[in-house]
């Protein structure tokens, strides 16, 4: 076993890898297989097929060899007894660093789910910013998982299935790997909408012959001119990924037949000249469409991608897209980071890979303040969203995500020059600091030495991350008591409006956890950091709540209505067949989300200015609202009073057969009950089925359960319940 798995990786690396480095491959491979003996997949498989198949995508990737040795023993320290230090004894340090980076963070507690993965995440960032390997066999690892995923449980398959699309597909964009990207927005495509999914490919499919001979003509037509002017050149075409297509459906409401762009033709050559060449020629055969030419060449994307793009329109009417680009640049297309070690001699070739990498660092700098949940929503703003790229006035470029404004430009600069900034030109033309800036525009900062600094209005303004931490840190510097004031005036407000007006004492003593658990020296910087805007008062008073909750241990929501619906019966008298507890004569109202009846059990909540409103203490609206509230004491025990005359309102839904007099049938056998009925409808669904509901007066739960037990009894009727 162990020679097959070395057999599978060794025939993709041994072109560019040394015999000492598949020595270490080999012995990697027996450390996986003896640390994940006896471990199973979902699937019944040996688990250790997960980390080769993995260490195989990142040996297509064309790593070295430390990434490919961490691919085998990615999931050791997280599931097995093998240690950091094993690793590191054995495989040396680096490879130790990868693996731990790649590890999730399993030792730590967290309060909830969506903490942890948040914080995952975050380690995650981290560690890529010490190697890049570690969040390409992340990249790998995910992979491998999206194309087993089917057999996880339909929510895992969902949830795995969005995470991959919001966080995995973008960074696989980022890092220019195209091919990944695409096959990882497919498969998660296939788990969160299957419907959409099928009829797109099926569409395809259908279309398959078609679209072979379209791509086929042009082929030949561009490969016979670009030899004609003697231009070396490989042609090929390809069809639009599923979930691109899908997205152009969905987001711009077209149907399959409306999606014109679905054809792309790449054109491969040899110089960047013979780039703006072969484009002559395609504009030439083909009329190009106004405004959808892009020069990707001499404005590389930030994930380092160059092409020149235009669209043009053939013969038959239909347009398509072309992409020309040199050897080079398909390769960093295809592979994007990837490509710098396998063509590139890997890490021996640092100083142009640094530069390329430089925005990873950055991104981290702007938030290495930011607590989890600001993290992940600013990670998704400067490394997902779209660029814009515009000119300083000395003619350098500076690639911005779109949206963003001058006060991002000028923090982009430097923070000095966005701390004195008093206005900004754009296109020579004076602008507004929430002005968004646009492709190709030079800008212009207005700076003054007489600036008091940033406003905090610019907070809210800025787009980017590292603006608004730049922002931040001025204020945290030059204004700490300002902030500490500020920050007790929000904190106070913001308890005083959940209702947590606890002792000043205890408060205090709840506020110096919280503030711990956020890993702040004490309350003081805590409180400084709300103030200039570091953390968000709603996450403290959140944090407030839960902690005190836990110190005073209240009950569950099922506890406490069971505790409520089982407190001894009170004397008092009845108000429309209810007895409230202490109170004669009290305002009582049956709620309408579960119209209760007499012998249902029954909970009561004091509402304000309308008496006690009356649920069933089965009620899912009753469970949600004691989930969320601070004050349980509104909560209050009712009871049915032995002796009622009253009726009450109830309704009831029918499944049926679709058949000609059913609804007759339903309101004679109604009409013989002597019932009153309030409404009856009725609704087909075309496919030999019906839902009727009807709304009717009952005395209680034994002339309900008849009634049902009447219904069931027509022929037709396939069910009866209560809604």
């Amino acid at each position: 076993m162990i020679e097959e798995y070395y057999k599978r990786i060794a025939d993709k690396v041994h072109s560019y890898l040394t015999e000492a480095d598949l020595e270490k491959i080999h012995a990697a491979i027996e450390l996986a297989v003896a640390s994940h003996a006896g471990q199973k997949r979902r699937d019944g498989s040996d688990y250790v097929t997960h980390p080769i198949a993995v260490a195989e995508i990142v040996a297509e990737m064309g790593l070295d060899a430390d990434s490919v040795i961490s691919a085998i023993l990615h999931d050791c320290i997280e599931d097995t007894d093998v240690s950091y230090d094993k690793i590191k004894s054995i495989f040396g340090e680096r490879v130790a660093d990868i693996v731990e980076g790649v590890s999730k963070l399993t030792k730590m507690p967290y309060e909830s789910r969506e903490e942890a993965q948040i914080e995952n995440l975050r380690k995650m960032f981290l560690a890529m910013g010490k190697d890049i390997r570690v969040i390409m066999i992340k990249i790998a690892d995910r992979l491998h998982n999206m194309r087993t995923i089917e057999f996880q449980s339909p929510e895992k398959q969902r949830e795995k299935s969005l995470e991959t699309m919001e966080v995995y597909a973008p960074l696989a964009h980022r890092l220019g790997m195209q091919k990944i990207k695409w096959e990882l927005e497919d498969r998660s495509l296939a788990c969160l909408d299957p419907v959409g999914y099928e009829e797109i490919t099926n569409e395809l499919a259908a279309r398959h012959n078609e679209q072979e001979e379209f791509m086929n003509h042009i082929k030949e037509r561009m490969q016979e001119r670009l030899r004609e002017a003697g231009i070396e050149a490989q042609v090929a075409g390809r069809v639009k990924h599923i979930y691109s297509i899908y997205r152009k459906m969905y987001t711009q409401h077209k149907d399959f037949d409306e999606v014109y762009d679905l054809y792309a033709m790449r054109v491969i050559v040899d110089t960047d000249a013979d780039c703006y060449n072969v484009l002559g020629f395609i504009h030439d055969m083909y009329r190009p469409i106004p405004g959808r030419f892009k020069d990707y060449i001499s404005t590389p994307k930030p994930n380092m991608y160059q092409s020149l793009h235009t669209t043009v329109i053939g013969r038959e009417g239909i347009p398509f897209e072309v992409q020309i680009r040199t050897k080079d640049m398909h390769r960093t297309a295809e592979y994007g980071i990837a490509a710098h070690w396998k063509y590139k001699s890997g890490v021996s070739g640092k100083s142009g890979l640094e530069e390329k990498l430089a925005w990873v660092r950055q991104l981290l700098e702007n938030q290495q303040e930011a607590d989890g949940e600001d993290f992940v929503k600013q990670l998704k703003t400067d490394m997902f969203a779209d660029a814009v790229y515009v000119f300083t006035p000395g003619g350098d470029v500076i690639s911005l995500p779109a949206g963003s404004t001058p006060i991002d430009f000028a923090y982009s600069i430097h923070s000095a020059v966005g701390n004195r900034m008093i206005g900004a030109k754009a296109n020579g033309k004076i602008v507004q600091l929430d002005y968004v800036l646009k492709n190709g525009e030079i800008v212009e900062v207005l700076t003054s030495n007489a600036s008091h600094g940033p406003s905090r209005d610019w907070i809210k303004i800025a787009k980017t991350a590292g603006a608004r931490n730049k922002i931040k840190q001025w204020f945290k510097r030059e204004c700490r008591d300002e902030n500490i004031q500020r920050g007790r005036e929000m904190l106070g407000s913001e308890l005083r409006r959940e209702g947590l007006t606890l002792a000043t004492d205890e408060l205090a003593e709840v506020v110096a956890t919280v503030a711990k658990r956020l890993s702040f020296n004490d309350i003081d910087d805590m409180i400084a950091a709300i103030g200039y805007g570091g953390l968000t008062v709603k996450r403290v008073v959140n944090r407030v709540r839960d902690e005190f909750k836990r110190q005073h241990k209240q009950p569950t929501e099922n506890e406490a209505i069971a505790k409520i619906v089982s407190a001894p019966k009170d004397k008092t008298k009845s108000v429309s067949g209810v007895i409230v507890p202490g109170v004669d004569n009290c305002l009582v109202k049956f709620a309408r989300c579960c119209t209760p009846i007499p012998g249902d059990n029954i909970i009561g909540f004091i509402t304000r200015g309308y008496g006690v409103s009356v649920h069933r203490a089965d009620c899912k609206n009753v469970t949600s609202a004691m989930k969320h509230s601070d004050d349980l004491s509104r909560w209050i025990r009712v009871a049915w009073a032995d002796k009622t005359k009253d009726s009450f309102q109830t309704t009831l839904q029918i499944s049926a057969k679709d058949k000609i007099g059913i609804l007759a049938e339903v309101a004679t056998c109604l009409s013989n009950m002597k019932l009153a009925v309030h409404q009856m409808d009725a609704r087909s669904f075309g496919d030999g089925y019906s839902i009727m509901t009807v709304t009717m007066e009952i005395t209680g739960i034994d002339q309900l359960n008849y009634v049902i037990n009447k219904l069931r009894g027509i022929t037709g009727i396939i069910d009866v319940k209560r809604t």
